[in-house]
């Protein structure tokens, strides 16, 4: 079985290939015969009220020297042929939502887009993790100054971040006293108009935040734990953080069984979750990363995983529609 694999994401000649989980998707894809579509930055487009991309050909290779060629360009319209892999970064703005709202057109016309828009645009990724606060540490989401410090004094040590970020871009950590308190409320709420979010700041950081990936639902059984380095208190990869392998720990797995069936309710077939420590911190659904990492260090096939269900699903869907 032959599938065209349409890919929205940053642009490929931009990445690292090898950390970036897309690169992952795209090498095991095309490993299993389907053919690879790459849609042209800004090429999504409702034509005629169809959901409409303009892409090129694809062929990528694991070689740093020269990862892909792009070939003939052609606008199409996204329909059951179609496997819709949604990899752009956050921030998860204006342009990302309305491209979200294209992908349901898709999906409405038969493509199967991976992860569902309408996931994508209800969870963000700090919010989600409190669907499930039987698994997060003592947390606030407030535009409030006064709370946020009532927060801080509370628990002596917190961690500080905006609701939009990603890679540990924006994140304070803030102990009470702290003269630099005020100012980081006022940044990260400018001035009370945006919602802030304050966790208590957990030591257990020190071992690693943990990356476990979720495919449809069930865990891969190693983690990622970003490690930070030096005196930086964030793990995440892109802050400098050194990530070692683990398997996962009986916690890990019964946060997974929590989050697990919610996420494979929603059409989330691959989601990251952030772990520190026993508790959850963010629920990533946009472009979940590590895969390249964990494939290396235990010789797994993470986007094997993931092509095994997308193919399962397909599958389904055309004997359904027969």
């Amino acid at each position: 079985m032959s599938l065209d694999i349409v890919t929205v994401m940053d642009s490929i000649e931009s990445i690292s290939i090898g950390k970036d989980s897309t690169f992952a998707l795209l090498l095991e894809a095309q490993r299993r015969g389907h053919r690879l579509l790459y849609v042209l930055p800004g090429g999504l487009s409702v034509q005629a009220g169809a959901a409409c991309a303009q892409v090129a050909t694809l062929i990528v290779r694991d070689d740093p020297a020269g990862w892909y060629e792009l070939g003939q360009r052609s606008l199409i319209a996204l329909d059951s042929s179609h496997v819709v892999l949604m990899r752009t970064d956050p921030p998860v703005d204006a342009n990302y939502l309305h491209d979200t709202q294209i992908l349901s057109l898709a999906q409405r016309a038969g493509a199967l887009v991976v992860n569902d828009p309408q996931g994508l645009r209800d969870m963000n990724e700090k919010l989600a993790a409190l669907e499930f606060p039987q698994c997060c540490p003592p947390t606030l989401v407030t535009r409030q100054a006064p709370a946020l410090k009532a927060f801080v004094a509370e628990h002596g040590e917190v961690v500080l971040k905006p609701l939009d970020g990603m890679g540990g871009r924006s994140i304070f950590r803030a102990s009470h006293g702290d003269a630099n308190v005020n100012v980081i409320l006022e940044t990260l709420t400018e001035g009370g108009r945006h919602l802030a979010m304050a966790q208590r700041y957990l030591p257990e950081i020190a071992a690693g935040d943990k990356r476990i990936l979720l495919i449809d639902g069930e865990p891969v059984p190693y983690c990622l734990a970003r490690i930070p380095q030096g005196d930086e208190f964030r793990g995440n990869l892109a802050a400098g953080g050194r990530g070692e392998g683990r398997p996962l720990t009986e916690r890990d797995r019964w946060i997974a069984a929590q989050v697990g069936p919610e996420m494979q309710r929603r059409g989330m077939l691959l989601v990251g979750l952030d772990v520190i420590g026993d508790y959850l911190t963010e629920v990533n659904v946009t472009s979940p990363t590590c895969i390249r990492e964990l494939d290396g260090q235990f010789g797994l096939n993470i986007a094997g995983l993931l092509f095994d269900r997308i193919e399962a699903r397909h599958q389904q869907a055309e004997l359904a529609a027969r």
